[in-house]
């Protein structure tokens, strides 16, 4: 119908007239709770995954960081055990007498008895 029919039609005042209007005014309201509560349960949920994902991406983080310091450390650890079986190995080879004699005639131009030392320079 026009607008015009509308405005003349005139509307019936009884019981079931109420009622119905009751009944719609109630599914008005109903619906107005139901869009409210949509609302505040997919903010919630959604604020909910939103710190999930950044504790997760933090967590991520600490995680790699973690690897690669392990990694780094573990690197550190291997060239001190290195070390470790050199200086040994030096220790054991300086208990040794005819060692210390080698590096004192290398090092200082020691020699032993009736041995004579030449002193030859580079070509460069």
């Amino acid at each position: 119908m026009s607008k015009q029919k509308r405005e003349n039609i005139k509307r019936m005042q009884n019981e079931y007239m109420d009622h119905y209007d009751m009944k719609v005014e109630r599914m008005k309201r109903r619906k107005k709770r139901f869009i409210r509560r949509f609302v505040i349960i997919s903010s919630i949920i959604l604020l909910s995954f939103v710190f999930l994902f950044t504790y997760h991406m933090k967590q991520r983080a600490m995680y790699s960081e973690a690897v690669e310091k392990n990694e780094q450390l573990t690197a550190e650890m291997n060239a001190l055990e290195t070390r470790e079986k050199e200086l040994l190995e030096e220790i054991d080879l300086l208990k040794d007498e005819e060692y210390i004699l080698d590096i004192a005639r290398s090092s200082y131009f020691l020699s032993k008895k009736g041995e004579i030392i030449f002193q030859i320079e580079d070509g460069e």
